[in-house]
């Protein structure tokens, strides 16, 4: 086996757990850390999250598309389609750009379960990955086309959550 060095890696974050962005984001965190340049490009997050203020403060680039409203994934509005576009868009010019050291698509993975792009379109994009950008993929339910392609991939698993005990989301935690 080849030994790789430096960047140009995809990696996933999936299952049904809490923590995939949260992974995703302490990944761009250290990576700003030490100088590289890092994109975050945000599928159906648009909510007042707080490290949408962290990043900033980290001079971490990233892009917000999606709504207030929830997806209804059997009915999504015209807005989820166009917002959805308009992100895998961003992702691919983005990647002709390739200024950037590592590129997260946050909840790519949802988006294509929730049929608001097509898995063709993400497979596409990763044929076209520079060889020397890390791409970071998150959400639930990552297609197995994806997983393949990958080199990394971590399943986070829900085994408890205060969830279940009726305990609402709360800020600096959850969001």
């Amino acid at each position: 086996m080849e030994k790789k060095t430096g960047f140009g890696l995809i990696q996933i974050y999936t299952g049904t757990g809490k923590g995939k962005t949260t992974a995703a984001l302490g990944l761009a965190m250290r990576a700003a850390g030490h100088g590289f340049k890092v994109g975050i490009i945000h599928f159906m997050k648009i909510w007042d999250y707080g490290e949408v203020k962290s990043l900033k403060k980290l001079e971490i680039d990233l892009f917000r598309y999606g709504t207030t409203e929830l997806i209804d994934p059997k009915n999504p509005s015209h807005v989820d389609f166009e917002q959805a576009h308009e992100a895998i868009e961003k992702a691919e010019e983005l990647m002709v750009k390739s200024n950037y050291d590592i590129l997260i698509l946050d909840e790519v993975s949802v988006a294509i379960y929730f049929d608001l792009i097509p898995l063709e379109r993400v497979l596409a994009l990763l044929d076209k990955k520079p060889d020397n950008l890390e791409l970071v993929l998150t959400g639930r339910k990552c297609p197995q086309e994806l997983i393949e392609r990958a080199d990394l991939v971590s399943v986070i698993d829900a085994v408890k959550h205060p969830y279940q005990d009726g305990l609402e989301s709360r800020k600096g935690i959850e969001f």
